[in-house]
């Protein structure tokens, strides 16, 4: 049994893996730091509340873009399961060729839904689209080449900073809406939200195909924590909210496997 952990900014995004098939995925809200103890007893507790036993986990692998809570966590590991945890960071082997200007600067967390991706959809051409904190898009030629990436302010940012640098606007219920303009303040919001976020990536993936891929249409994935809210917007061919799970899971094989000729290291053109 594996545990795979993506640490995120507001959020760990947890799952297990038994014989390659994702058996359980939860998530933990994390907007303070955390202890050593807190994350390793959370773990433990919530593996057992969903009757898995956590002596069953023979390997860990996680990535998170919050390096602040990475000591709490690997500790907490080594304390509660007596293992020493993967951590996908810069350097380990992961089948892409980063062409990032600065390799070392691509989230761990966007290079595990790259690696899943090419992974189930080989040799093809990839934009992902990863509905986090931040929405960003990851743009992998069919030859696993990393080409680069776009980061815009997330749907959740985008509600809060209206709430809070505003004097009458209030928090929203963040939801699907097919109407094109709202006949309330909330509505108006909500709208606003929504069809913001699909302008922007309709205009976006439009300009990546052009420019990356010639015109050539790519296979455009929807993943991350809203990506069910625009699973029926026409923007996307695959919606697979764990693709950074799986991504974690081939990682951790590429590494920890004596056989890696296979694999090849994050290298920078």
């Amino acid at each position: 049994m594996i545990l795979t952990l993506d640490v995120g900014n507001t959020q760990i995004l947890g799952g297990v893996f038994d014989d390659d098939k994702l058996v359980l995925q939860f998530r933990k809200n994390v907007r303070e730091s955390f202890s050593s103890d807190e994350i390793g007893l959370f773990l433990k507790n919530v593996l057992r509340e969903n009757d898995f036993d956590p002596n069953d986990v023979e390997d860990i692998s996680f990535c998170s873009v919050v390096p602040d809570r990475n000591h709490s966590l690997m500790n907490g590991i080594r304390k509660y399961f007596d293992m020493e945890p993967f951590f996908l960071e810069p350097g380990v082997k992961t089948g892409l060729k980063i062409k990032y200007k600065n390799p070392h600067e691509v989230g761990s967390d966007r290079i595990a839904n790259a690696v899943a991706a090419t992974r189930l959809h080989p040799h093809q051409n990839l934009i992902i689209v990863d509905f986090g904190t931040a929405t960003t898009f990851c743009v992998i030629s069919k030859s696993s080449e990393y080409l680069g990436g776009v980061i815009i302010p997330g749907i959740r940012i985008s509600m809060e900073s209206l709430e809070k640098r505003t004097a009458k606007l209030p928090r929203v219920e963040i939801k699907a809406s097919e109407a094109s303009y709202g006949k309330t303040t909330v509505e108006s919001i909500q709208v606003g939200l929504y069809h913001g976020q699909i302008g922007m990536i309709k205009e976006i993936t439009k300009n990546i195909t052009n420019e990356a891929f010639h015109g050539v249409k790519p296979l455009i994935i929807g993943t991350g924590g809203f990506s069910a809210l625009f699973a029926n917007a026409g923007l996307f061919d695959v919606v697979d909210s764990n693709l950074v799970l799986y991504g974690l899971l081939e990682t951790l094989k590429m590494n920890r496997s004596i056989n890696d000729t296979d694999s090849a290291e994050i290298e920078n053109s």
